[in-house]
């Protein structure tokens, strides 16, 4: 019997995911990608950076953001900020000009594009008339006058972009004006710069390539004064550098025509810190690690980071206080970790960690300081290495584990270095102790090929405050760490590559456990990183089988009936869209772990609970082992012991990228130590367990300790879509405090899909990231309460929220100033002056000449 939908029950369930879900890319962090023009407005005291991909991003006070994106795929070429304004104007290199707006709505402030405009010259004319190289935003602020490369200047009204013809200043006015000592007559060519004359708003300064600068009159239409190029040392597009230099750095830094060295310091730091060395992996962390931190380090860290003030504080912030204080690790390819404080819009730097002091390599770690001579102005000092091959590639950080609460940390590098180290607030000599592990186990036959592993430094190590190595832990052979899995309260590390995994004892510093998972046929897991080229002819080879294995049903008969005909071949059809796609055994890496997982767990029988290692390989295999620890009592004495109890192996051999374990209730088990620290309640340990094993094409559930199915959720669609990433994540409304778990999925698709638990069942789903951006999908990470980041850029990070109660935004105002701009800017100014320069300018210009202090008295 058809089952009829209960719309009432159906309406409950929306509205509740409404409550619980909402998708929302709220900041971006970091400095804009491939930057390409710059601007500031000295009255709103923001910063707009334009970039090639057609972004604009406005800053003001820490926490005020703003940022938009031109429908066009072109790159920003200028930005201008109305004098006196919320309004701005943008030139891209299609020539096209865009206002935009910093319209408030509900007392928050968002950046609206207004309007945009493209010059149209007269009929038959070449694109250099009409093609923009200079802009200029009058200080009335309703007018723009636009320099061409033809040499003609376009008077334009805004924010209309109404052209006001009788305004222009066309090449041949200005040819016809020029006096006959200018040899040849030569053309003018394009206008290089624009600049309005700051005694008399009514003259504007056009300096022309070849060297020429007129001082033209916008009331009588004619040239009061030029300017040869022989009168000048550069020509004009220098000077116009020069220029634009002076205005933005003296309005931003101190007022005055000078620059302070500690304020472009700071810009310099605060912003080419960021990406002085690739970020090859990221791990997000929270609350507890980052007040220790500030505890521990608060005056080293403010001597570093928070002398000076950020220079920039226009709008004002409205943000909340962050609920709680969050954490972002980024590792990069010289073997740092920076620790940033992403609580709030803004990422602050805290800390870097170097892994470089451990081992030996061709660059001194402690040369990265190179002090300028004494004297030398400005202090130019070396804030990181731009030379991307002169980092030894091997220390690239793959995997980051933290545990927040005990203060130990574990990294994992590109040669099969796993690093353990612990939070120190004093500096410390020491040796690091390493363990070579051996994953072949001796197997013969096989031959590693790739890189050699680095070498340890065997004298001891001064390190300074902060996370400090211990203990290493070297695979054999030096492949790339692909999954790693720290437990603080056990005190154990589990670490994985393309041919197995172990388990490491770092309170007793010993191994435990070795298993390989190299098959016979993973010959390209040998390669190594960087010398892996995957053979064309293997994998059309293999897609042939593939083929071949599907159709082969239509060739096995000679004659069919015309009915038979049609019922196999939908058979084939059926089976050729089918949702999951069995995996040959002989794909290559069918031996690499995917993922590592520690969980206290009924593994032999149901009565029991103990310790155990999960791990899962990219064949589809899940390998379970019990380990025995012993009590806190004898934890230093008596050793760890671990022996294989399950294995289970996916029929249709997809990878296996997450594990979790769900208590009698249903729940993910919490995190070590967590319970502890009284955040989280125990695990229900009287119902039955059970096993989620997230593959890249569906989800299985397993009972516990039988391991025997009980459901799944296909998620693999026509599209070929794969599962990427996997977090457990807790959502709750803004009313309530109770708080659900689910399961968040990143796919190759760039959507985000939000599981619920136990059942196992879609809720909603969003698309995010771009299908073709393969570096924003592999760097996604999931945080505990629903929000994520990916890099967007090498130097950015997107960050992304699926939760309505925790989301992190800019909530920010931008005011115009009070200062009000002329009803009529086109009328004469009032003349009070023989030349028509107004009385207070001639106390500014006074001023100027003598002394600050004099320009100060006279204006009180």
């Amino acid at each position: 019997m058809k089952r009829f939908k209960r719309h009432g029950h159906e309406s409950q369930r929306d509205k509740h995911k409404q409550d619980l879900y909402q998708f929302n890319k709220t900041v971006e962090h970091g400095f804009p990608h491939q930057p390409s023009a710059l601007g500031f407005s000295p009255s709103l005291e923001l910063l707009a950076i334009g970039t090639r991909s057609g972004a604009i991003k406005l800053y003001g006070a820490p926490g005020v953001e703003f940022m938009g994106l031109h429908d066009e795929n072109a790159a920003v070429t200028q930005v201008h900020f109305l004098p006196n304004q919320v309004e701005l104007v943008t030139l891209l290199d299609d020539n096209s000009l865009h206002m935009w707006t910093l319209r408030a709505h509900t007392s928050m402030s968002e950046l609206l594009e207004i309007g945009r405009f493209t010059l149209s010259g007269p009929p038959g004319a070449p694109p250099s008339v009409t093609r923009v190289t200079a802009v200029l935003a009058h200080s009335s602020g309703e007018l723009l006058l636009l320099g061409t490369e033809g040499g003609h200047v376009f008077v334009v009204e805004v924010p209309g972009f109404r052209e006001l013809e009788e305004n222009n200043i066309s090449v041949e006015d200005v040819q016809k004006r020029i006096p006959e000592d200018y040899v040849g007559r030569r053309n003018l060519e394009c206008v290089e710069t624009l600049h309005e004359n700051p005694l008399n708003p009514r003259q504007v300064l056009i300096g022309y390539t070849r060297g020429l600068m007129v001082l033209w009159d916008l009331d009588r239409q004619r040239p009061i004064q030029h300017f040869l190029g022989t009168q000048v040392p550069y020509t004009c597009s220098v000077i116009a550098s020069l220029i634009n230099s002076v205005q933005f750095n003296s309005s931003l830094f101190n007022k005055r025509q000078f620059l302070k060295p500690e304020k472009v310091n700071m810009l310099v730091f605060f912003w080419g810190e960021k990406h002085t060395s690739t970020v090859t992996g990221s791990k997000l962390s929270f609350t507890f690690l980052f007040v220790f931190i500030l505890k521990s380090f608060s005056l080293r860290f403010t001597s570093r980071y928070a002398m000076e003030p950020w220079p920039i504080n226009g709008g004002q912030n409205f943000a909340p206080d962050p609920p709680q204080r969050d954490l972002l690790l980024t590792g990069h390819e010289d073997g740092t970790v920076r620790f940033w404080d992403a609580s709030g819009v803004c990422l602050y730097p805290m800390y870097k960690l170097s892994t470089a002091g451990a081992f030996l390599t061709d660059a001194d770690p402690n040369d990265n300081m190179n002090q300028g001579s004494e004297g030398e102005w400005p202090p130019f000092r070396k804030v990181g290495c731009f030379d991307p091959y002169s980092d030894d590639p091997r220390l690239g950080i793959q995997k980051i584990h933290l545990c927040k609460y005990s203060g130990y940390l574990t990294v994992a590098g590109t040669a099969g270095q796993i690093l353990v180290l612990e939070l120190n607030d004093e500096a410390a000599e020491q040796t690091v102790e390493a363990t070579v592990v051996d994953l072949l186990q001796g197997q013969e036959g096989f031959r590693w090929k790739g890189q050699a592993r680095l070498d340890v430094r065997e004298e001891p190590v001064l390190f300074p405050p902060g996370f400090q190595p211990f203990a290493l832990v070297q695979c054999q052979p030096p492949a790339v760490v692909t999954a790693i899995a720290l437990h603080s309260e056990w005190k154990m590390v589990a670490f994985g590559t393309s041919h197995g995994f172990g388990l490491y004892d770092y309170h007793q510093r010993n191994k435990i456990l070795v298993k390989c998972t190299l098959n016979p046929s993973d010959q390209m897991a040998l390669e190594g990183p960087l010398s892996r080229v995957k053979s064309i002819k293997k994998s059309l080879r293999q897609s042939f089988r593939r083929i071949r294995r599907s159709r082969v049903s239509i060739y096995s008969h000679d004659k069919l009936t015309e009915h038979d005909t049609r019922h196999h071949l939908q058979e084939i059809n059926n089976r050729l869209v089918r949702k999951i796609e069995a995996r040959s055994s002989d794909d290559s890496f069918t031996g690499l772990v995917r993922t590592l997982y520690f969980a206290d767990t009924f593994v032999s029988d149901s009565s029991h609970s103990t310790p155990s290692l999960w791990a899962g390989t990219n064949g589809g295999a899940v390998f379970a082992h019990v380990l025995r620890v012993p009590s806190l009592e004898r934890r230093a004495e008596d050793p760890v012991v671990a022996h294989a109890a399950k294995e289970i192996q996916l029929m249709h051999r997809a990878p296996v990228v997450g594990l979790v374990v769900l208590d009698g209730k249903g729940a993910p088990l919490p995190e070590p130590l967590e319970v502890a620290h009284d955040l989280a309640r125990s695990p229900e340990m009287h119902g039955s367990h059970h096993l989620l094993v997230v593959s890249e094409e569906q989800l299985k559930l397993f009972t516990l300790p039988k391991v025997s199915s009980k459901s799944k959720l296909k998620l693999t669609a026509v599209d070929g879509s794969r599962v990427r990433r996997v977090g457990v994540a807790w959502f709750g409304s803004r009313t309530d405090e109770q708080l659900e778990s689910s399961l968040v999925v990143l796919t190759n698709q760039g959507e985000l899909h939000v599981i619920s638990l136990p059942s196992i069942k879609m809720m909603v789903h969003y698309p995010c990231i771009r299908r073709e951006d393969v570096s924003g999908i592999a760097s996604c990470v999931f945080t505990k309460y629903g929000q994520g980041f990916y890099l967007m850029s090498p130097s950015e990070f997107e960050r992304f929220s699926l939760s309505t109660r925790w989301v992190v935004e800019p909530r920010c105002l931008v005011e115009a100033p009070l200062q009000m701009r002329p009803k009529n800017p086109s009328s004469p100014i009032h003349r009070d002056q023989p030349d028509g320069v107004p009385t207070e300018h001639r106390l500014m210009e006074h001023a100027l000449l003598n002394d600050e202090s004099e320009y100060m008295r006279i204006s009180s």
